[in-house]
């Protein structure tokens, strides 16, 4: 069976995702364990490395970037834009670790459907193809250990993707806790939980996940401002924040369905020597 071959595109768009989630790991690790020397150029080459894989699906998807209303419109309304403007937004602002959450998550599915989809048949091409049966035996052959590793990979993805988009939904939520409260503290930009508002109300009515996450967290605040040991005034705060928040999300949008958009891309996993991978975010 011949080797794999895959496309510059597809090379550089892993290579983005590689250095996501090794310089992101390297990055949250170093902050849990307070080994913090030069951290801050793990943080930098993460959102680098997102700004790369992600440029390259917006352009696989959308071209050259043109100055008219419709190509703006579809552009702004596509979740991969969405996320490389905002490692880019990121990648120039000042360090907010929880930031690096959800890319480091969706960096993992692509890294491991890349290495299951191309890596595996690069390096091992004999083990990817068929081995016959042999006439008269009564079982196939054992699978070479890199058949088996790239099964392995294949059925972990698929038994973690849900969960996984479910935690980067709660993970999104909090990086828009951290930013507004930052926001309030003069901690971090006052446009950023503006900004970041905007997208999860994309993001809310275009993930099941999303919808899940706020409406579960939702219900756990309502617990505590109910409790009768609940300050007046916190709850009076919280009623405010919640009405306005609703107003605001229920505005209608002219959203455009993506189809089988989703962070990072969306063919590697059928197709590998697309230009991005993952199922898409429901």
């Amino acid at each position: 069976m011949p080797r794999p071959v895959a496309s510059t595109p597809h090379l550089v768009w892993a290579a983005g995702h590689f250095l996501v989630f090794f310089s992101g790991i390297r990055f949250l690790l170093g902050l849990f364990t307070l080994n913090t020397p030069n951290l801050g150029h793990w943080y930098t080459i993460a959102y680098l490395g997102a700004i790369v894989s992600y440029g390259v699906v917006c352009y696989k998807s959308f071209g050259i970037p043109q100055l008219n209303k419709a190509y703006v419109q579809r552009a702004l309304f596509d979740e991969n834009v969405q996320y490389l403007v905002f490692a880019l937004y990121w990648w120039f602002n000042k360090p907010i670790f929880i930031t690096l959450v959800p890319y480091v998550t969706f960096s993992l599915f692509h890294v491991l459907t890349f290495t299951r989809t191309t890596v595996i048949p690069m390096i091992f091409p004999s083990s990817s193809s068929s081995q016959p049966k042999p006439e008269g035996a009564a079982s196939a052959p054992p699978q070479p250990a890199p058949a088996r590793a790239a099964k392995f990979i294949q059925t972990w993805v698929k038994a973690n993707y849900d969960p996984a988009m479910r935690f980067v939904a709660y993970a999104e939520v909090a990086v828009f806790a951290r930013v507004l409260f930052g926001a309030l503290l003069l901690r971090n930009s006052l446009l950023a939980p503006l900004f970041y508002a905007h997208f999860l109300r994309l993001r809310f009515y275009m993930s099941s996940f999303t919808r899940g996450a706020f409406q579960h967290v939702g219900s756990i605040l309502d617990g505590y401002t109910q409790h009768p040991s609940c300050p007046p005034a916190v709850r009076r705060g919280y009623l405010m924040l919640t009405d306005l928040i609703s107003r605001y999300a229920s505005t209608v949008m002219p959203v455009q369905n993506q189809g089988a958009g989703t962070a990072g891309g969306a063919a590697a996993a059928a197709a590998p020597n697309a230009a991005g991978a993952g199922a898409a975010r429901r």
